[in-house]
């Protein structure tokens, strides 16, 4: 059977894949990997970035002999997913990615990064503050400035450029939500244009979280790009 590796976002958790699990365990030998920082995984010393989050999932697709892999990757999931095939083109079969960033500037990350203050969550966003607290535990704040510092350095030097993501020759779906506040469609368009074999769904009626995506039309948008049945 295949391998499947479902990546979350960035303060995102692989339990957001719960309701995904039984359907597509039906086709794939399922992967959920934390990145580290998030869940009960500790922040590293060096800080976080999307290089060293590549690693890590070189590093997990070695450890756990994983070739030919299909991946699917939730906004930051996603951006690694997508350098993880630059890097090693010859180990994954396809990407398909939701709500994805890629149009990253300084001024969009330094604007995105300032919404990441603890205090301003607690105040503003009680209810986030307790969930980001039960899934990363007492470090979710430190985990908010790292997530934060990563977003500057992706303004600043953007791993994945359009002259990068043309190199990209495996099958690719972008996906993003006609609701979603932080990913506009138009850089997702771009985006898609830009990798040769790619192609681009928009979700009607769906916001930037992956706990506000429907599993039903989400699951049959995955199902229909791998021809599943």
């Amino acid at each position: 059977m295949k391998n499947l590796i479902l990546l979350h976002g960035a303060l995102g958790h692989s339990d957001t894949f719960l309701p995904y699990l039984e359907e597509l365990s039906k086709y794939f030998y399922l992967h959920t990997p934390l990145f580290s920082g998030h869940g009960n995984t500790e922040l590293p010393e060096n800080g976080i970035t999307i290089e060293q989050y590549t690693t890590e999932l070189a590093v997990y697709c070695e450890k756990n002999g994983l070739q030919d892999v299909y991946i699917f990757g939730h906004s930051m999931g996603g951006y690694a997913a997508l350098y993880y095939a630059l890097q090693h083109p010859g180990n994954v079969n396809s990407v398909v990615t939701l709500g994805t960033k890629f149009n990253w500037t300084e001024e969009q990350a330094l604007q995105e990064s300032k919404m990441l203050n603890p205090d301003t969550i607690l105040s503003k966003v009680p209810r986030y503050a307790s969930l980001l607290e039960l899934q990363h535990g007492p470090k979710w704040k430190q985990l908010l400035a790292a997530i934060a510092e990563m977003m500057i350095s992706l303004g600043k030097n953007p791993p994945l450029t359009t002259n990068r993501l043309t190199e990209i020759t495996i099958p690719v779906r972008i996906m993003v939500g006609d609701q979603d506040q932080m990913v506009s469609i138009e850089e997702s368009m771009n985006v898609y244009k830009s990798i040769p074999n790619a192609n681009l769904a928009v979700l009607p009626d769906t916001k930037h979280p992956m706990e506000k995506v429907r599993p039903k039309l989400l699951l049959d948008i995955m199902k229909d790009f791998w021809n599943l049945s």
